[in-house]
């Protein structure tokens, strides 16, 4: 049968993992591959590309938004499982999940950033429609990058998250070597991660002189980090006599510690949430490789002038 697109893979993939306490990535291609009855040759089809197999893409596709819709989670790496939320769909015996079926849910709203309050059902699909029959290739190009970079993001900051805090306290000294502090990494970071070190994980040169240095701290954490941990922080630069500091966690920031940290006048210190940091390791090439690119070009006029 022809490779399903990746609608008609979301709900026997919510399914299988319903049988399931915990699928992995891998035993989810080769299920989902027999379940469509996919031949061997069907299996190995590329995608445009030619970097990743295209119904492999497709299967992460509709995992990723039905986890975007609160119906699967991810509790480790490569590893995925169903919902409570997943489960009451399920008990509704829905006929087929989709974009539309999945927009009913809050959070996938706000992940594709369609209005809240809905019209109804037939109404919604002829709006769609018309609102995507109205926007330009170089528009729906640009959305279609934006959900991709996201998702890259979010898949990134797992795999931060499951790394170890010392692997990660490197990897925040060699993303901000990549944007121009200090040089070289070999002369530029040191990562200290001693017990006693006042809190205080790395330490930077501003600049390839090392005219200033910048203090560093790294947080692998799951709980938002709060005001007692960033005035900790503060301490130990006070302590070394330190005027700039980088708090750098794969969580994010409470109001109050934002707050905080505008309100402190001894020290500069720079928050970078997860999703910033996701950010930047992509904007910066830190732990993710160029799949592929595409140019786009316009029309030349200056060369016509002549004509």
């Amino acid at each position: 049968m022809p490779i399903p697109d990746y609608e008609s893979i979301m709900l026997p993939l919510l399914q299988m993992a319903e049988k399931a306490n915990e699928v992995s990535t891998k035993i989810a291609y080769e299920e989902m591959a027999q379940h469509f009855m996919l031949t061997e040759q069907e299996k190995k089809v590329l995608q445009p590309s030619g970097r990743m197999l295209l119904f492999n893409n497709r299967l992460l596709w509709a995992k990723h938004y039905l986890a975007k819709a609160g119906l699967l989670e991810a509790p480790k790496r490569a590893v995925f499982r169903i919902t409570k939320r997943g489960r009451e769909v399920l008990a509704e015996k829905p006929v087929k999940l989709d974009r539309e079926y999945l927009s009913k849910f809050p959070e996938f709203q706000e992940f594709i950033k369609r209005p809240q309050n809905k019209p109804q059902e037939n109404s919604e699909t002829r709006e769609t429609q018309k609102e995507l029959q109205s926007k330009t290739p170089n528009e729906l190009m640009g959305e279609a990058y934006s959900q991709i970079r996201e998702a890259l993001a979010d898949e990134l900051l797992d795999k931060v998250k499951s790394c170890s805090p010392s692997f990660f306290e490197w990897l925040v000294v060699e993303l901000l070597v990549k944007m121009g502090y200090g040089g070289s990494i070999q002369e530029a970071g040191k990562v200290i991660g001693k017990v006693g070190d006042g809190g205080i994980d790395g330490v930077i040169k501003e600049d390839k002189l090392g005219l200033d240095l910048i203090y560093i701290q790294a947080k692998r954490w799951e709980n938002n980090v709060g005001r007692p941990q960033v005035q900790a922080f503060a301490g130990a630069l006070q302590g070394v006599g330190a005027k700039k500091g980088i708090l750098v966690t794969t969580s994010d920031f409470t109001e109050e510690t934002k707050q905080y940290v505008k309100s402190n006048t001894t020290s500069k210190i720079v928050l970078i949430d997860g999703k910033t940091l996701a950010d930047l390791m992509i904007d910066y090439d830190i732990g993710v490789s160029k799949v592929s690119s595409y140019e786009i070009k316009r029309l030349d006029s200056d060369y016509f002038s002549d004509e």
